[in-house]
């Protein structure tokens, strides 16, 4: 069906008004105002595979992710303290000594309910907070040493994470010594290839 001044059908959707250019014109049916080849479509296609744009969406990502996990692992805790914080200076929280921190430690239960849950829930955030930034370290550390080590060999491989996952563990456990630093290597590689393995695996199609 035509429209007086539209200068075409419906295949030809916005042809004949102007400053719409058409969907069905000489341009093959591609989509309008997209061009692979664009300058700017190619920077930013190469902005986000970059090593440097990836460890920063994996930090992100990871610290979103341990964020939520440090709220439900802090809800889940049982071992909550059931006393508030004595006061500072004490003689080292020995019960039945005065001016100790455990002697003038107050129950929580007995405190009205508004600080109850302000006692709560900065605990919760004080959990998520340091759940959190582990997870955004962790995340950012192993993508971006993945990144440059798939950039040297120029594979895509089960290496890759393997080789990433050792050097992260290694340097996440540095401070324990070599000993620490060899099983964090180990203990990580086997988890990255072991995730890397079951990713790569043939998806079963029904």
């Amino acid at each position: 069906m035509n429209f007086p001044g539209s200068g075409g059908g419906l295949g030809g959707l916005g042809g004949g008004v102007p400053g719409i250019p058409s969907a069905g014109g000489a341009g093959g049916g591609a989509a309008p105002g997209f061009d692979p080849n664009d300058a700017n479509v190619k920077f930013l296609t190469n902005a986000m595979e970059s090593c440097y744009a990836k460890t920063v969406m994996s930090g992100g990502a990871g610290f979103a992710l341990g964020g939520l996990f440090g709220v439900f692992m802090a809800s889940m805790a049982y071992d909550t303290p059931f006393h508030t914080a004595g006061a500072p200076g004490g003689a080292g929280g020995m019960p039945g000594i005065p001016g100790s921190a455990a002697a003038t430690a107050t129950p929580i239960s007995s405190l009205p309910l508004r600080r109850q849950l302000a006692h709560g829930f900065k605990d919760m955030g004080a959990r998520s907070w340091s759940t959190a930034k582990n997870f955004g370290a962790v995340g950012a550390l192993f993508s971006g040493i993945e990144c440059g080590i798939e950039g040297l060999r120029a594979k895509n491989d089960l290496g890759n994470g393997v080789a990433a996952g050792c050097l992260t563990g290694a340097i996440l456990a540095r401070n324990g010594g070599p000993q620490a630093a060899a099983i964090g290597c180990a203990g990580f590689a086997a988890f990255s290839a072991a995730i890397d393995a079951w990713m790569r695996m043939p998806k079963d199609e029904d």
